[in-house]
């Protein structure tokens, strides 16, 4: 599948251990914590392919662009791809939530995988992972679609502010099968939105259309 063999074992199990197959014990033990540090990094190394791939974009479309290839929705379609569904390890609870659960974990596991691979491999062989996987679908047509809210906040923060929007998770409830995250953003240490969700993107994603309502009607 991903064409490496990991030196530290715990690592890849961790990267494909849902949290509902390890209640009550530590939090390295499922892929929470590997998936914070991945998310990070692909952020990162993506930025850095479209900005040199497409040099007559503007930050507009760079920004759209960015967004669409690390969206839950793009990630998803590559795990599925990947084959990584049949590999994560849930635990009861969560093998009765159907095809939605699916999507969340898929998504989840690539950036924990991301994660993991950085810690194992280093940088090079991480970056190669994303340039393999994700490149079929870097492509331009990406940045001229109908933006997310995400993406709408972050144009509109670095053209009027000059900054870039802060998300951070507040809250979360519930059980492993079934979590609400509570999600706000900031802006210049402001805080101007707050969303929840059943994930953290879908957290973030409301508290961004939550921010740029706010920000309407300061107008």
């Amino acid at each position: 599948m991903l064409g490496y063999h990991f030196k530290n074992r715990q690592l890849i199990t961790s990267a494909l251990t849902h949290p509902s197959a390890v209640e009550n014990k530590p939090v390295y033990y499922s892929y929470e914590r590997l998936e914070f540090l991945g998310d990070s990094i692909l952020g990162a190394m993506v930025a850095t392919d479209v900005f040199e791939k497409f040099p007559e974009m503007d930050e507009g479309q760079l920004t759209r662009l960015k967004i669409s290839l690390v969206s839950g929705e793009t990630l998803s379609e590559v795990s599925d791809k990947l084959g990584i569904g049949d590999m994560i390890i849930f635990g009861e609870s969560e093998k009765g939530t159907g095809s939605r659960g699916l999507h969340s974990a898929l998504e989840n596991v690539y950036e924990s995988i991301v994660g993991a691979l950085y810690l194992d491999a280093g940088a090079e062989v991480t970056h190669t992972f994303i340039k393999k996987t994700l490149t079929p679908y870097m492509v331009a047509e990406r940045a001229e679609r109908p933006i997310s809210p995400k993406s709408r906040l972050q144009e509109v923060a670095q053209h009027d502010l000059h900054c870039a929007p802060v998300y951070k998770l507040t809250d979360e409830e519930g059980p492993a099968h079934h979590p609400t995250f509570t999600s706000v953003v900031e802006l210049q240490g402001r805080r101007i939105g707050r969303g929840v969700g059943s994930s953290k993107k879908e957290a973030e994603t409301a508290a961004a259309k939550n921010a740029l309502e706010y920000l309407k009607s300061e107008h």
